[in-house]
């Protein structure tokens, strides 16, 4: 049985109550990757008495690190060799090559083929073969606070999707890993590949990372052509932005707004919708419209095959913009910016 792209779901949420251990105890993960997911899910995992092993490449510099932590580590193709479950957490552009070459001639029937992410198979990057589960539990968090999160006993919210459900397993298995990696503490919610990727993608592009980027450039550049200073057009127009999306994540945007000022609110909400208008909603629509019908997926694939030249100039540009050496001359003036330094530095000694 595989994902039907039609396919709804009702806004489940499952809790550690919901999960069965037994359905993955006695299994083995292979991790493949250990970077910000996969050394959080190979913890966890191992914490909570699963058997793991890391599946990284033999000159691979997470290899030490990995086996530090008490894991035991194997390249990708003896990892996914021995496991049960096979856990893909290496970047999405690498991972058609890693399950060509050192997953595909080790899946056997019935075993598992998991994801945190569904663009390879949405996008038919990577194609399992039918008698293997696929499927994906997704933590909504960055890696480093999927651990913290674990060790402090509390959970991340995460996702769980099944596309191919070969053994009729796949569910209680899925719903087993994210309990051992501390998601149903917090609580899983039920999606599909199609889902999951489609929305991912045009939130980053759309709002979360485009969008916003492209905004507060916009609003430095009109305050800076205007002849007010860079400096406050930067507090205004970045450095404050924090102080919002801090109010919007712990109460919406009710509680952003009972907590800024009745100027700040009046101005906000008669003003909003002048700069972000109709045409930006077009936009938006054309937008997902490329990352429902796979040319955005094309685009990058093809991107990344001629070896990243549009990427690489538009990360320079980026990097480039006038924006960028305001901000690290005034971020200088606060004092987490010392913090964040001196944790950096830590990183780097160990």
């Amino acid at each position: 049985m595989t994902e039907d792209d039609t396919q709804t779901f009702d806004s489940t949420v499952y809790y550690d109550d919901d999960a069965d251990s037994e359905a993955i105890v006695q299994k083995t993960v292979a991790v493949l990757g250990y970077g910000s997911q996969g050394h959080a899910h190979a913890q966890n995992l191992a914490d909570s008495g699963v058997d793991v092993v890391v599946g990284l490449r033999e000159d691979s510099s997470s290899w030490e690190a990995a086996e530090g932590d008490g894991l035991r580590v194997a390249t990708p193709a003896d990892a996914a060799a021995e496991a049960d479950i096979v856990s893909v957490l290496v970047p999405d552009t690498v991972q058609p090559d890693v399950y060509e070459n050192a997953i595909e001639p080790n899946l056997e029937a019935g075993d598992t083929l998991q994801f945190a992410h569904g663009f390879n198979i949405h996008y038919n990057q990577i194609q399992p073969p039918e008698d293997v589960d696929v499927t994906m539990v997704a933590p909504k968090s960055p890696g480093h606070l999927v651990r913290r999160n674990y060790e402090n006993d509390e959970g991340t919210p995460g996702l769980l999707a099944i596309y191919q459900d070969a053994t009729g397993d796949a569910h209680d298995e899925g719903l087993a890993y994210a309990a051992a990696i501390g998601c149903t503490r917090a609580g899983v919610v039920e999606t599909s590949f199609r889902e999951e990727t489609e929305t991912d993608l045009f939130g980053e592009q759309a709002v979360l990372c485009g969008g916003v980027t492209s905004l507060v450039k916009q609003g430095y550049e009109t305050l800076v052509d205007a002849g007010y200073s860079p400096e406050m057009a930067y507090f205004e127009c970045l450095n404050e932005l924090k102080l919002i999306v801090d109010l919007m994540y712990e109460d919406g945007l009710g509680g952003m707004w009972d907590s800024v000022s009745d100027t700040a609110e009046y101005g906000g909400l008669t003003q909003g919708d002048v700069v972000v208008d109709e045409h930006a909603r077009e936009n938006m629509e054309e937008v997902l419209e490329k990352v429902q019908n796979g040319q955005f997926a094309r685009e990058w694939i093809a991107e990344n095959q001629a070896g990243r030249p549009s990427y690489t100039q538009l990360r320079h540009a980026e990097k480039n913009h006038e924006i960028e050496a305001v901000g690290e001359e005034l971020r200088g003036l606060f004092a987490w910016q010392e913090e964040t330094d001196e944790e950096e530095s830590a990183e780097v000694k160990a």
